[in-house]
């Protein structure tokens, strides 16, 4: 592994113009992660967790047992 705890295998931009790439974790799997043009954000981790930011500072965690935690600015 690099300096950080992932190597991204494969990375594009869709025709809306957002950003994904895919990231191996070795052992612990792979993971994506995707990043909008509207400012949004959104990553789903090998663990099955995701993570989503709007934007504007309001996000949601799901557990990998599918839990929602709201997180406010």
């Amino acid at each position: 592994m690099a300096d950080r705890d992932f190597v991204v295998t494969g990375s594009g931009t869709n025709k809306e113009g957002n950003h994904w790439c895919t990231r191996d974790y070795g052992e612990s799997g792979t993971g994506h992660h995707y990043s909008n043009k509207d400012g949004s954000y959104y990553y789903q981790n090998p663990d099955g967790s995701k993570y989503h930011n709007n934007g504007s500072g309001n996000a949601t965690f799901t557990t990998p047992d599918g839990r929602v935690i709201k997180l406010e600015k």
